[in-house]
């Protein structure tokens, strides 16, 4: 793993954590009866922070595992990744 790729897991970890705090601050503002519109518009942060890990995950795959299995011959294996990938985004 080179400076470039453990700098990009360093930042996605990095993103997991403070997502993970403000799961844990949604819990806590749940068992507080904190008002049902600043709960939802936390758990729309959420969803938009894990749809920007996904998003970061994806590109480092393109680049890096895609593009590998394209150069080794494995086409149908990664256009059936980035199809499933695509599909799982779009729901």
């Amino acid at each position: 793993m080179n400076h470039s790729e453990k700098a990009k897991k360093k930042g996605i970890i990095r993103r997991l954590k403070i997502i993970e705090g403000q799961v844990r601050g949604l819990e806590d503002m749940i068992l507080k009866d904190k008002y049902c519109i600043d709960v939802i518009t936390q758990t729309s942060a959420v969803k938009s922070a894990l749809s920007n890990v996904e998003d970061a995950l994806l590109e480092n795959h393109l680049a890096t595992c895609a593009t590998h299995q394209m150069k080794s011959g494995e086409v149908k294996k990664a256009t059936k990744e980035i199809l499933t990938v695509y599909r799982l985004k779009r729901k």
